[in-house]
């Protein structure tokens, strides 16, 4: 009997159960043709969430239509080419936006959202609104976290100049991560106590690959708000602050049952 040229990898079965490229099976010492054909289109999907912009508007509408007082504003980095070659540049506010910011400033913010591009604008305007939906719809009445600011050429650290200029005790950063060849479209969540320029990521927490075939907006929003009341407790965020969310959910389901 004639050996198949086509070889089936053995961890075939796997694939049910992760999105990773595995199991990709083999044709002599090369790939499927298929998977050659698969890789390249993930590959272009990831350089789209790259380098297409954020729909600005569309996403200060939606924030405005949930209660948001909105403002954009604008990183050092003047274009897509140089956010991408000057990380810097990315993490601090331009000197206008950052006037218009400093004189806008009124009463301190509890809790602060900050929505940048990133690297994977499509991550932002698929997963922010249904994330924020859920967040306000569980969160404390008597939080003030009613002020959303649209950054572009954003990188993480953008969110602290803008949180020390509004006053936020608690900036919550969501950004889109890196694509990966089998996640365009992963949102990143970052929480930072007191930020000020020059914070580091050792003071932040992050809850990372929210979408729907990754961590769910309801668990992510639960986690977000956990740990936005104990950072408020401790007054920290980062190394110092330990996530126990699903831990202490786990804890209460049981004594309820036990009761």
């Amino acid at each position: 009997m004639m050996k198949p040229i086509l070889s089936e990898d053995p961890w075939q079965q796997l694939k049910a159960f992760t999105a990773a490229r595995i199991a990709l099976g083999r044709v002599g010492t090369s790939l499927p043709t298929r998977e050659i054909l698969n890789f390249g289109a993930a590959h272009a999907l990831a350089r789209d969430a790259v380098h297409r912009p954020l729909n600005v508007e569309l996403m200060l509408e939606s924030l405005t239509k949930i209660g948001f007082e909105t403002q954009y504003v604008r990183s050092q980095a003047s274009s897509r080419a140089q956010y991408l070659l000057r990380p810097d540049f990315g993490r601090r506010l331009n000197q206008n936006d950052a006037q218009k910011l400093k004189a806008n400033a009124a009463a301190p913010i509890d809790v602060l959202f900050v929505i940048g591009d990133g690297l994977s604008s499509i991550a932002v305007e698929r997963h922010v609104m249904p994330l924020l939906n859920e967040v306000k719809r569980t969160a404390p009445n008597d939080w003030h976290m009613n002020t959303g600011i649209v950054a572009t050429q954003a990188r993480v650290a953008l969110g602290d100049e803008i949180g020390e200029l509004l006053q936020a005790k608690v900036v919550v950063m969501l950004i889109g991560e890196r694509p990966g060849l089998s996640a365009p479209d992963s949102l990143g969540v970052y929480l930072t106590y007191a930020p000020k320029v020059g914070s580091n990521d050792a003071q932040r927490n992050c809850i990372s690959n929210v979408r729907p075939e990754g961590l769910s907006y309801t668990d992510a929003a639960h986690k977000l708000l956990w740990l936005i009341k104990k950072a408020m407790q401790i007054q920290a965020t980062g190394v110092v602050l330990k996530d126990e969310s699903v831990a202490q959910n786990l804890a209460h389901h049981a004594t309820n049952l036990i009761k």
